[in-house]
């Protein structure tokens, strides 16, 4: 396999590799030869190519025009390669770099990835490897292209027009979120369970500066303690029994965007001290190794309990609390905003519609029933009534006799003693089994269909169905 030489007149006769889809790519290296060599090669492949002859025009290109790749080489006079690198980090995030150097040592090497490269290439290097290197990168520049095409959706998906209330205390919630969006402010949001905690800290993220990048749900109740650290982290290979390769973790997945920390209460002690170290540091460590990773995350958590009662018992970290809490935002639960009750039913009963091509209406009476429910599964519950009674109603109306609730034990609490004793958790649970049921009749058993219209993640929707006992067609996550 030829080699790349820095001889133009040695160069030898290049074949033609056609590219179904050739990228826009800039060449940065002060030595012409190889610069002109490499370019060569790239137009042969099908590629549109670039030559800057050393760091400053290709920082100056970079702020008139976008390049899908950029190969620059490391060691260069007053601008070098890191330099490309950090301006094109700030100019074009999606545009990736690969660093090219002849003095190819792994110190350099791991520096450059540190710093964001997507790849490194020491010199010389062969035609097909630059030409592989080049195409993964081009591949990872296009999946970003469509995250960035899909992201106008996710705001309406997930946007604040879907968080539905007009009641004084939603206006609260909802001024809240719009004043701290444009900061890079920590958030924790409480409230019951069912009352909505991600579907606000979905609608701040996609109205903060941070909506076009990702954003990252991690739930602490269902991730075991020993498997958390390495899922928010990441570990290197070998790390511990299974981990048979390295792994990047949530945090890092999430870098640029916002990580979601749902159930943050549910922690132990020891997790809640490496988090607080990440926080302040912004870097984190993979589990089993020492060197550091610097990340750029905003970090939101929400939980369903009483951290400061928490605190006192000792379960929970004063100094995390404290770090987690610099913009507190409290989600009141239904039985507290019953004029959003009819506003929620409708927005729930459209979506029914949209999805199944009906025209199902509520009757005044129905919904002076939905306003008698003390609704101890919150939005949730709801959600799942309007479901069912739109499912189960014999004619385009629904009625009274169709919104059937599960009467609780008299003199039993809100939330407590339904139906014969059971809990709220364990309402809560019927509810998100009836919701899950119904999804997966509706598209025939396909998870990614499934998770898609619930607003979930494919993970969070495995691990609901695995502890509810559930069945659907798909592979578990990893597998």
């Amino acid at each position: 396999m030829a080699e790349i030489p820095t001889d133009m007149s040695a160069a030898p006769e290049l074949e033609v590799r056609p590219e179904p889809s050739g990228g826009k790519i800039l060449v940065v290296d002060d030595q012409k030869n190889m610069r002109a060599t490499t370019a060569i090669l790239l137009r042969q492949a099908g590629h549109t190519v670039q030559e800057a002859e050393d760091g400053a025009t290709a920082i100056q290109r970079l702020q008139h025009e976008t390049f899908d790749v950029i190969l620059t080489d490391l060691r260069m006079p007053t601008i070098d390669g890191m330099e490309v690198l950090k301006s094109a980090h700030q100019l074009a995030p999606d545009t990736q770099v690969i660093v090219m150097t002849a003095y190819g040592t792994i110190e350099s090497a791991v520096e450059a990835i540190r710093r964001g490269a997507y790849d490194f290439l020491a010199k010389p290097f062969k035609e097909d490897e630059v030409l592989l290197r080049v195409g993964k990168a081009l591949e990872k520049r296009r999946l970003l292209g469509e995250v960035s095409l899909f992201a106008e959706d996710f705001r309406k998906r997930y946007g604040l027009e879907h968080v539905v209330g007009r009641s004084a205390a939603m206006r609260e919630v909802l001024d809240r979120v719009l004043r701290i969006a444009p900061t890079d402010a920590t958030v924790l949001i409480t409230g019951e369970s069912g009352v909505g905690k991600e579907l606000v800290a979905r609608a701040l993220h996609v109205t903060s500066r941070r909506g076009d990048r990702p954003f990252v749900p991690v739930n602490c109740a269902a991730i075991t303690e020993t498997l958390l650290e390495s899922e928010l982290f990441g570990h290197a290979k070998g790390a511990f029994t299974g981990a048979t390769r390295a792994r990047r973790g949530m945090f890092e997945e999430a870098n640029g965007g916002t990580l979601f920390i749902d159930e943050i209460g549910e922690t132990a002690p020891g997790f809640q001290a490496k988090l607080l170290r990440a926080l302040q540091e912004g870097e984190i460590r993979r589990v089993g190794e020492s060197t550091p990773v610097q990340v750029n995350v905003r970090v939101v958590a929400a939980t369903n309990q009483d951290l400061r009662k928490a605190i006192a018992e000792k379960r929970f970290r004063e100094d995390l609390f404290y770090r987690l809490n610099v913009v507190p935002i409290r989600i009141p639960p239904l039985r507290e905003r019953r004029e959003d009750i009819p506003l929620l039913a409708a927005h729930f009963l459209r979506r029914f519609n949209q999805r199944t091509g009906g025209d199902k209406v509520l009757t005044p009476e129905a919904t002076a029933r939905l306003l008698e429910h003390d609704w101890p599964g919150n939005v949730r519950e709801l959600e799942n009534m309007i479901e069912q009674a739109a499912a189960l109603s014999p004619s385009r109306e629904i009625r009274a006799a169709d919104v059937a609730f599960e009467q609780p034990v008299a003199g039993a609490p809100v939330g407590e003693g339904i139906e014969g004793g059971a809990t709220l958790a364990q309402a809560v649970e019927d509810a998100e089994r009836r919701t899950i049921t119904a999804a997966l009749t509706r598209c025939s058993g396909d998870l990614g269909r499934v998770a898609r219209e619930l607003g979930i993640s494919g993970t969070t929707l495995w691990r609901k169905m695995k502890r509810l006992g559930l069945e659907g067609r798909g592979a578990a996550p990893g597998e």
